[in-house]
């Protein structure tokens, strides 16, 4: 049941990176892998910063910041 839950949050936080930085999408499969590396991200950055984010609301929203961190990146990455 932990797996489904896991990659539901790196569904939803996937698209909501996707919907913040770039206005749309990237499929069920590209938010998922996008939410999940976010996930690593946004735990490694709320860490350092020193905070924690507890439940399934809280990794969603770790999860996103860390997805459009990444996000932001990889634009960054692009355009060079």
């Amino acid at each position: 049941m932990n797996i489904i839950v896991f990659l539901l949050i790196g569904a939803i936080a996937g698209w909501l990176a996707g919907k913040i930085m770039t206005g749309g999408g990237f499929g069920l499969i590209g938010n998922i892998v996008i939410g999940i590396i976010g996930a690593v991200i946004g735990g490694f950055v709320f860490s350092a910063v020193g905070l924690s984010a507890g439940g399934f609301i809280g990794s969603i929203i770790m999860s996103t910041i860390g997805a459009v961190v990444l996000l932001y990146v990889l634009k960054i990455i692009k355009s060079v």
